[in-house]
C-alpha cells in the first residue's frame, strides 16, 4: 500500500495547470514561481510545488520535465497529462490499468484499496479530486481503453438471382426468386454442396434432366 499524491485545495490543480500552459517555461519550478506566476499563495503553493514533482511535471532538481514542456504544447497536452497520471498514480494502474474509464465510485474504491484509508476518510476524497483535476486534461491511446469484442463473422454476401424454371407445357418459362440464408462459414465446400443440391433437386425439368 502507498499514499497517493494530493493537495488539500484541489481546485488549485486546474489553476496551476492552466497557469503552466499560459506562462513562459522557467529554468526552475520553485515555490516563488508557483506562488507568484501560477498565483497559488501560502501553504497551498507549497503543496502544489510538491505535487508537480510527484506527478512528473518537475524533475528532482527542480527543472521542468518533458511532461511539463509537452503539456504546454496544445497538440500534446492530452498525452502529457496522461503520462503525469501514469507517473504519479502508477499504483492505481497496477490495480486496474483501465481505471481512467471507471466512474468516481470505482476509482474511490481503488484509492481505498491502495492507501488503506477508511471509506469515510476526507483524504480519500482529496486524492480523488486531485487526480480528477489532472485527468480532465488527459487523453489516452485507444489500446489503453477496454476493447469491445469483435463482431461475429458474417458469411459473404452473394447476389440473389432469378432462375428460369423449364416446363413442358406451351413452352412457357416461369421465373422465381430464391433467397438463401447461408451458414456462417468460410469453407467453400459447404457452398458448393448447397448449390449442387439446388441444381439436382430444385432446378430439374419434369423429365428428370437439368
Amino acid at each position: 500500500m502507498a499514499m497517493l499524491p494530493y493537495v488539500t485545495a484541489t481546485g488549485n490543480v486546474d489553476r496551476a495547470l492552466m497557469g503552466i500552459k499560459a506562462a513562459a517555461t522557467p529554468s526552475k519550478v520553485t515555490q516563488d514561481f508557483v506562488k507568484t506566476i501560477l498565483k497559488i499563495p501560502g501553504g497551498s503553493g507549497d503543496q502544489m510545488t510538491s505535487l508537480l514533482k510527484k506527478i512528473g511535471f518537475v524533475n528532482a532538481d527542480g527543472s521542468p520535465s518533458d511532461i511539463y514542456t509537452r503539456f504546454r504544447n496544445s497538440s500534446s497536452t492530452g498525452p502529457a497529462a496522461a503520462d503525469a497520471l501514469r507517473f504519479g498514480y502508477a499504483p492505481l494502474f497496477k490495480r486496474n490499468e483501465f481505471w481512467p474509464a471507471l466512474d468516481d465510485g470505482d476509482v474511490r474504491g481503488l484509492i481505498i484499496e491502495e492507501t488503506g484509508l477508511s471509506d469515510d476518510s476526507p483524504t480519500v476524497t482529496t486524492i480523488l479530486n486531485t487526480l480528477k483535476g489532472v485527468k480532465k486534461f488527459a487523453t489516452f491511446n485507444a489500446d489503453e481503453r477496454p476493447q469491445r469484442a469483435d463482431p461475429e463473422p458474417q458469411p459473404p454476401a452473394l447476389p440473389v438471382k432469378t432462375l428460369p424454371v423449364p416446363t413442358q407445357s406451351m413452352g412457357l418459362n416461369v421465373g422465381y426468386t430464391i433467397n438463401l440464408n447461408l451458414p456462417a462459414t468460410s469453407d467453400i465446400a459447404v457452398f458448393n454442396a448447397i448449390f449442387k443440391s439446388l441444381r439436382e433437386n430444385l432446378l430439374k425439368g419434369s423429365d428428370g434432366h437439368q
